[in-house]
C-alpha cells in the first residue's frame, strides 16, 4: 500500500513541526545554559546521563558523543540505577537527567539519592515547575512542545529538542576543551573515520634501516643502482640525498625503463646520478595524515612519496600500496 498524497503532505508536516521546534531553541542558550556547560566542562569525574523511555534512548546517544569528544560519559538507566548501578555514580560526577514532564517517577526517585550523595545534576525538561527542575541544581527549560505524532501523543518534537540541546552543550564543551582532529582520531582507531586520521609513520611499509632503498646522489647511475638493490623487496623509487643526508631527488624504475629504451642516452649509466634524478619531488612528513599524502598520489599520479623528517632528511617512503592494503585508496 503506497501512501497518499495527504500522507505525504503530512510527513512534510512533521519534518516542518520538528525543525519549528528546534528553531525555537535558540532562546535557550542563555545564562542557564551557560552554567550547565560550566559544570559540564569542569567536571572532574564523569558525565552520567538518566532517562526513561524516549528520552532514555536520547540520553545514551547523548552520552556516546560526549565520550567521542573528549568528555568521559556513560548512560544510567534510573531503575537500574536504585538497583544497585548507583555505585557507578561518585560524588565528582556530573548526572544530566532527561523527562519532558520533569515528573517521570523512576527519574525523581534517583534525584533523591543524588541529591542525598551531593551529586550535582543538571535538568532537561519542558516544565520549569516540575519536581525535576525545581530539585535540580541547573534546570535547562525548552518549554511547552507540540508532539509530531498525529495523536500528539508519542514523544517525537520533544525528543528532537532534547537531542538539538544535548548536542549543543556537548559540542560546546568539545569546542572550549579545544578538542582536536588528533584527539578524535585516538578515540575513533577503527572504521571508515580512524583510517581518515591514520599518520603516515602508522602506515608507510618502507623505513630507514629496513626498507628503504637510499643513495648519495654523487654516485653513478649504476652505483646507484647497485647500492639501492642491496634492500631487500624496496620500493619502485630510489630516494637521493647529499652528503648531510638530506633529500635531493629521485629516480623511479618508469624513468629508468624510459632511459634504457632510449638509443640516444645508452651510457646514461655512467652519468652521475644527480644528472638523471628527478630534483625536488613531492614529499610527505611523518605526522601527516596518509589520506594526504593519498590527495597528493592521485593529484599528480604517483605512486609513491618520500617522508622527511624536520631536516629534510629521508625516514621512510610511503607507497600507493601501503594505502590500499589499509583500505584508505582503493583499486
Amino acid at each position: 500500500m503506497l501512501p497518499s498524497q495527504q500522507d505525504l503532505a503530512f510527513a512534510r508536516g512533521v519534518l516542518a513541526g520538528e525543525a519549528q521546534a528546534v528553531a525555537r531553541l535558540e532562546g535557550c542558550v542563555d545564562d542557564t545554559f551557560a552554567r550547565a556547560v560550566s559544570m559540564l566542562h569542569d567536571c572532574r569525574g564523569q558525565i552520567v546521563i538518566t532517562g526513561v523511555g524516549k528520552a532514555g534512548l536520547i540520553g545514551a546517544k547523548l552520552s556516546a558523543t560526549m565520550a567521542s569528544t573528549g568528555t568521559p560519559s556513560i548512560f544510567l538507566h534510573p531503575t537500574e540505577a536504585v538497583h544497585g548501578d548507583l555505585g557507578r555514580v561518585r560524588p565528582a560526577d556530573v548526572v544530566l537527567a532527561l523527562s519532558h514532564s520533569g515528573a517521570t517517577r523512576e527519574v525523581l526517585v534517583l534525584l533523591d539519592h543524588l541529591k542525598r550523595a551531593a551529586v550535582p545534576v543538571i535538568a532537561m525538561t519542558s516544565e520549569a515547575g516540575s519536581p525535576l527542575a525545581v530539585d535540580a541544581d541547573v534546570a535547562i527549560v525548552y518549554g511547552a512542545v507540540r508532539e509530531a505524532c498525529p495523536l500528539e501523543l508519542a514523544p517525537s518534537a520533544s525528543t528532537t529538542c532534547m537531542l538539538a540541546l544535548g548536542d549543543a552543550l556537548a559540542l560546546t564543551v568539545m569546542r572550549m576543551k579545544q578538542f582536536s582532529s588528533a584527539d578524535y582520531a585516538v578515540l575513533h582507531p577503527a572504521g571508515s573515520l580512524g583510517l581518515t586520521f591514520l599518520r603516515v609513520e602508522r602506515v608507510m611499509s618502507f623505513k630507514r634501516g629496513q626498507r628503504l632503498a637510499l643513495a648519495k646522489e654523487s654516485l653513478t647511475v649504476r652505483e646507484a643502482l647497485v647500492q639501492g638493490e642491496v634492500i631487500f623487496r624496496r620500493a619502485a623509487l630510489l630516494v637521493l640525498v647529499d652528503e648531510g643526508g638530506r633529500l635531493t631527488g629521485v629516480l623511479a624504475d618508469s624513468d629508468l625503463r624510459r632511459r634504457l629504451s632510449s638509443e640516444k642516452d645508452a651510457g646514461f649509466l655512467d652519468r652521475p646520478v644527480c644528472q638523471i634524478m628527478v630534483r625536488n619531488p613531492h614529499t610527505i612528513r611523518a605526522a601527516d595524515l596518509a589520506s594526504e599524502a593519498l590527495e597528493i598520489m592521485t593529484k599528480f599520479r604517483i605512486a609513491e612519496l618520500p617522508v622527511l623528517d624536520d631536516d629534510g632528511r629521508p625516514i621512510g617512503l610511503i607507497d600507493l600500496k601501503d594505502l590500499v592494503g589499509m583500505g584508505i585508496a582503493h583499486v
